[in-house]
């Protein structure tokens, strides 16, 4: 249940009619309840705010009485599936009493008058938030510090903070101008909270202080046609090149007749898994007429990739389920189409395909690693103060100057030439699409893997750089125990400080790095079954550094270091033991959706999976596979053991997104009996 606050206190437009006759606020209240709430209240002040606050349990709307805008800003506000707490944030210009901020990334980083920004603001509050159930404590002390006329400060231990009562020569409130509603989002940046901002982009939201200026917002609202804002809305305000140019120029014609379909973003993203599906086996059967219906088979389908984020978005259906097998469904899509690409090397005796295909794999692998790492490094750095965030000057300083103004030039050549090097997801299917087309499946993964090994290359240097001038620690605000992928073993060994975890790491992959090159370059690969254990010995060298602290400028590259390190391993034993290539695709296939669910639920903020525990982590896979080496009964320990993790990661599923929940709905659904106890 969602409720709805229209907060009045402090707010010049409480008193203003709309041009149809009825209160601005009471039209408000409509528009919530249009919106999803599934009550509205009516608060005068700060404190009454706080005390529904208190006793609210599930997410509460906030909005002043001058907000002015069309009935979907406000549902998108309540639906915004990006974070709990979300405030809406307008281009329009500052004036005095109104709240400025400051975002990066998408956060709220900083929220007050505009003069305390030192001119750093980027938009001002839109007089409407909402706020998580996590977060409705911090609002209630936000609200209560406000009516006092007091500044919250976030305190260094509790979830609420504390409130500085601010100096004062006149009533609550004097020091600190505005409507309730911008001292409210201001104080609650103030305590910490994470709040993310929400644009308006194509829909009108304005804020009014007047007859005037309600009459020309009313005019703003009605110009723009509400439903075809919304689904133009449903694109990305900025993808990649491909995406936008090829795939976003017609998407929206299959998004509305999606909708009209009544089909759901699940229903559109298991139609896109059969389309990869099927372009896979095309691909494997090779011919020309299999590839080139093959890469309009992937072409279609990523098309569908598209329309499932973008139906979400403009039907406003979002589920933490729904992003997490999006999430699980990309990666899938593609590993299945490297794995046809490699077959049909192979089938078509054109070379080691399943080695090409591995490789490629184990590469997008550890890229996509690195990508969640660092962008949750950005995301910490966006959170902390300026002044901390690294020492100003040097090569990362101007770097980061120039990836700025280079995303600002939207549409610049040098825009579009930043987002197409790094190869992202579309360029990639894109890539595959036309080189199988015009070649064949050879040529294709030879030129994934040169394209994306050089745009690893070049958003690895930078990125380090960037980092180092940060200086922000991420992996020690999780737990890194769980997302380093750690089993028993590598708890239990003792910890090596001084070298630090990263390098421990990096000596981890060097050992199974080397003992693959040997196999592949040697006469006789199962001679070398001695060398295993020798491997293993470097690779668990890095559980050395499980116990350190994960503080160091590039230590957010640890897990996908361990990542490489493992693959490295199984791919190396796989080679030795003399497995079939399909086998070793297909084990470290399961062990990169294993590790892709654990960075999925780090982007969505969820704890670990019910049997993580069962997965043994990279040291006790390793350490399994090596003993099956030495025993030399590695084909057949492979295909057990990948086939043990799968059964272990869809059992997980089962229990963490249907099981579990089907048991706290029906706990919270048990009637409760004396002593507040549900009756057995």
């Amino acid at each position: 249940m969602t409720l709805a606050i229209v907060l009045a206190a402090g707010s010049s437009a409480a008193g203003l009619t709309t041009a149809s006759g009825e209160p601005l606020a009471d039209r408000l209240a409509d528009q919530l309840r249009r919106a999803g709430a599934s009550e509205v209240r009516f608060a005068a002040t700060l404190d009454e705010l706080a005390a529904l606050a208190d006793a609210a349990t599930g997410p509460l709307l906030v909005t002043g009485t001058d907000l002015v805008a069309h009935a979907a800003v406000l549902r998108h506000l309540a639906t915004s599936p990006v974070g709990p707490t979300v405030a809406l944030v307008l281009g329009d210009p500052a004036v005095p009493g109104r709240t400025a901020v400051r975002e990066e990334r998408g956060q709220v980083v900083d929220a007050g008058p505009l003069d305390a920004l030192d001119g750093d603001a980027t938009g001002v509050f839109g007089g409407a938030l909402r706020v998580g159930v996590d977060d409705l404590p911090t609002l209630a002390a936000a609200a209560r510090a406000a009516a006092v006329g007091a500044r919250p400060v976030a305190a260094p231990v509790g979830p609420v903070g504390d409130v500085s009562p601010l100096p004062s020569t006149g009533g609550a409130g004097h020091d600190d101008p505005g409507s309730a509603v911008d001292r409210l989002v201001a104080g609650l940046a103030a305590l910490g909270t994470l709040i993310f901002a929400q644009r308006v982009r194509l829909l009108v939201a304005h804020r009014v202080e007047d007859a005037p200026g309600l009459v020309a917002a009313e005019a703003a609202v009605t110009s723009v046609d509400e439903d075809r804002a919304e689904l133009r809305l449903s694109v990305k305000e900025r993808d990649d090149f491909f995406s936008t140019y090829f795939v976003s120029t017609w998407s929206p014609y299959v998004v509305r007749l999606a909708a009209r379909l009544r089909l759901t973003p699940t229903g559109v993203t298991v139609i896109s898994v059969l389309f990869a599906l099927g372009a896979a086996v095309l691909f494997g059967v090779g011919g020309r007429l299999a590839l080139v219906s093959g890469a309009v088979l992937l072409y279609l389908g990523f098309v569908l990739d598209c329309v499932d984020g973008q139906l979400a978005r403009y039907t406003r259906h979002f589920s933490a389920w729904g992003g997490w097998l999006d999430t699980m469904a990309d990666r899938a899509k593609e590993y299945l189409v490297y794995a046809g690409l490699g077959f049909g090397v192979s089938h078509a005796g054109l070379g080691n395909g399943w080695a090409l295909a591995i490789a490629a794999m184990t590469l997008q692998t550890v890229r996509h690693m690195t990508d969640t790492w660092y962008g949750a490094l950005h995301d910490e750095a966006a959170r902390r103060p300026r002044t901390t965030a690294g020492a100003s000057g040097g090569i990362g300083d101007r770097l980061n100057a120039a990836s700025t103004r280079v995303q600002a030039d939207t549409g610049s050549v040098s825009y579009w030439l930043k987002r197409t090097v790094v190869f992202p997801i579309g360029e990639r299917w894109a890539l595959i699409a036309l080189t199988v087309a015009l070649f064949n499946p050879l040529v294709s993964l030879i030129a994934v893997l040169v394209w994306g090994g050089l745009a690893f290359a070049y958003t690895g240097a930078l990125r380090t750089l960037r980092a180092r001038w940060m200086w922000v620690p991420v992996l020690d605000t999780v737990d890194a125990t769980l997302h380093r992928d750690d089993g028993p073993l590598a708890r239990r060994l003792p910890v090596v400080r001084p070298m630090g975890p990263l390098t421990l790491a990096v000596i981890a992959a060097l050992g199974p790095a080397a003992l693959l090159v040997a196999a592949l370059l040697g006469d006789a690969p199962n001679g070398l079954r001695w060398a295993v254990p020798v491997a293993l010995l470097v690779l668990l060298a890095g559980g050395l550094g499980a116990g350190a602290a994960h503080n160091g400028p590039l230590d957010w590259l640890v897990p996908a270091a361990l990542r490489a390190a493992e693959y490295l391993f199984a791919i190396a034993v796989g080679v030795v033991g003399g497995a079939p290539g399909w086998l070793i695709f297909g084990y470290v296939f399961v062990l990169t959706v294993h590790h892709y669910d654990l960075t999925a639920r780090l982007e969505k903020r969820q704890a670990a999976p019910p049997l993580h525990a069962a997965t043994l982590g990279w040291d006790g896979r390793s350490v399994l596979l090596a003993l099956l080496a030495i025993a030399g009964v590695v084909s057949i320990g492979m295909a057990t053991l990948g086939a043990y993790l799968l059964v272990v990661f869809v059992v997980s599923v089962v229990l963490a997104w249907f099981v579990r929940p089907a048991r706290g709905a029906r706990a919270s659904a048990a009637p409760v009996g004396a002593g507040g106890v549900a009756p057995r």
